[in-house]
């Protein structure tokens, strides 16, 4: 069981959670935490504090009062009125890394809420209760209040969730797993629908996705360089050294222990005076490398949004209740829309080295398309046409979603930070990134069989392998919707790994000792 503190939560642990299913519970320090920060929202009640989002209106309506004895509605009444999402709903991954994460928010103690309502948003991921959550209606400041309304009204026993793909009454959902509905006291729906949890739960997956994407990009694009016999200087540990980026030098390591005992290599350099290749080719450490540091960066403030605060108001423990904007989603939109940009030109380089697979003017003596009957058949054409394609969408999409603002809420709310839609666009990119890659794997593996008997580099050669159980060589034309969709399936899910034994390792010592090097 995942044990959630509030802190130290991980994106590999979002994804286990999300989507192997990994149980969930709350610390006892956290839960004494709530109880703690729960005492102060009892006591506001109590003396008839007017204090925002316990004893107030929401929004513009902040200076209106609310007598007592409706506070438990208007907690209700927060969470019904808030349901407004519309469009596809929330895929079910995406939907439990959003429970997961506001109730690793709860735990942190500063939300005033119960323990008993964490603990019900932990009996729904432990039940695989999934609640129906529209994917469109945040703006990403007041945090995600639509979306996060829907798992609330869920709790409620309202609403609608799915189970094995049908839409059924949360109701029943709950009563079937043996679940009673909450009833929300004084601040607590607040405490559910204020933060920034579905744009981070969809952008976290997409950048766990996206790091492992640019590790195999590596590795297919070392298959390339195999099947176009390039040259291998220009990973040339020396080269990077004198500029050293991380991510850079990470890339170059890994791409010089895939090449390793390369007979393509040896084969090229006495057939072949060519002294350096295209920039798709040469320049792979540089592009890579770039995509990987942006990922990092990314994943950084991912994660430190994944372990903080993000209520309004914040309740701490010497009583002080105090108002803010922690649940403003500007650092990841922006950073969500860096990652986008990353991750299409990742794609774009992948793109050029397809095209110089199947242009039979480039391909270093490749049959036209990679068709073992070029003219009878169109081998691999069509699969460049759709990465073309899927490339353009991706470059309409990295459009930046977080330079645009429009007030909300009668003007209270009058900077927003659109990161629900950064999120989205991002995810929908790396999904276009993975069929891309895919493309290329199947294009570079459809290389190597016309530099046989020669053997590729030893990484290759396990990636070539790992390729072949899913799609096999090109013996005449034949559908590959299938094939690219089987591999881009695969590459979701970071099933094509370096066999352990091949793998470099990155020290923080390797990049320093590079570094020195430079000087």
């Amino acid at each position: 069981m995942l044990e959630l503190t509030g802190n130290y939560l991980t994106l590999e642990q979002i994804e286990e959670v999300a989507i192997s299913g990994r149980q969930v519970g709350i610390s006892t320090d956290s839960i004494l935490r709530m109880n703690a920060s729960r005492k102060v929202v009892d006591r506001i009640v109590a003396k008839g504090i007017p204090v925002y989002g316990v004893s107030t209106g929401f929004g513009r309506l902040c200076d209106v009062s609310i007598p007592l004895p409706h506070l438990e509605a208007l907690q209700q009444n927060l969470v019904r009125s808030h349901c407004c999402g519309v469009g596809t709903p929330l895929s079910v991954p995406e939907t439990r890394a959003m429970m997961l994460l506001r109730a690793n928010v709860l735990a942190k103690g500063y939300s005033g809420a119960r323990p008993n309502i964490a603990l019900a948003l932990c009996d729904l991921l432990n039940h695989g209760i999934c609640p129906e959550v529209p994917s469109r209606g945040s703006v990403g400041a007041s945090g995600d209040l639509a979306p996060l309304a829907h798992v609330a009204l869920c709790l409620m026993g309202e609403g609608f969730c799915r189970e094995d793909g049908i839409r059924i009454p949360s109701s029943i959902a709950l009563e079937r797993a043996g679940l009673r509905p909450i009833k929300l006291a004084a601040k607590e729906g607040l405490s559910l629908i204020n933060g920034t949890q579905a744009l981070t739960a969809v952008g976290a997956l997409a950048v766990v996705r996206a790091q492992r994407l640019v590790m195999l990009a590596d590795q297919i694009g070392a298959m390339t360089v195999e099947a176009l016999a390039g040259v291998h200087s220009a990973f040339d540990e020396r080269i990077h050294a004198v500029r050293p980026h991380r991510g850079q030098i990470e890339s170059a390591t890994h791409m010089r222990s895939l090449l390793v005992d390369s007979e393509i290599l040896t084969w090229r350099n006495q057939k072949n005076k060519r002294v350096q290749d295209a920039y798709s080719l040469r320049c792979i450490p540089q592009v890579h490398g770039a995509v990987r540091d942006v990922f990092s960066h990314v994943r950084s403030l991912v994660e430190t949004e994944c372990n903080s605060a993000t209520d309004n108001p914040l309740v701490f423990e010497n009583g002080e209740v105090l108002s803010g904007g922690n649940f403003h989603g500007a650092p990841l939109a922006m950073g969500f829309d860096y990652a986008a940009i990353a991750t299409t030109d990742l794609a774009g380089i992948s793109e050029r080295r397809v095209e110089r697979l199947v242009n039979p003017d480039l391909s270093e003596g490749l049959p036209p398309f990679l068709s073992p009957e070029a003219g009878l058949g169109s081998g691999m054409m069509i699969a460049h046409v759709t990465v073309v394609g899927l490339l353009n969408e991706m470059k309409v999409l990295c459009s930046p979603a977080s330079v645009d603002n429009l007030p909300t809420s009668g003007g209270t709310e009058d900077h927003v930070s659109m990161g629900m839609t950064a999120a989205l666009k991002f995810q929908k990119i790396v999904d276009s990134a993975e069929h891309c890659l895919a493309i290329e794997m199947m294009c570079a593996a459809e290389g190597l069989e016309y530099r046989r008997p020669m053997k590729p580099g030893a990484g290759v050669a396990s990636l070539y392998e790992q390729v072949r159980e899913h799609v096999a060589p090109l013996r005449s034309d034949r559908v590959l919707s299938e094939d690219i969709k089987n591999l881009a399936h695969e590459i979701s899910l970071g099933r094509f790994n370096t066999p352990r034994e091949l793998r470099p390792s990155f020290e923080l010592a390797e990049i320093a000792s590079a570094a020195r090097m430079a000087v």
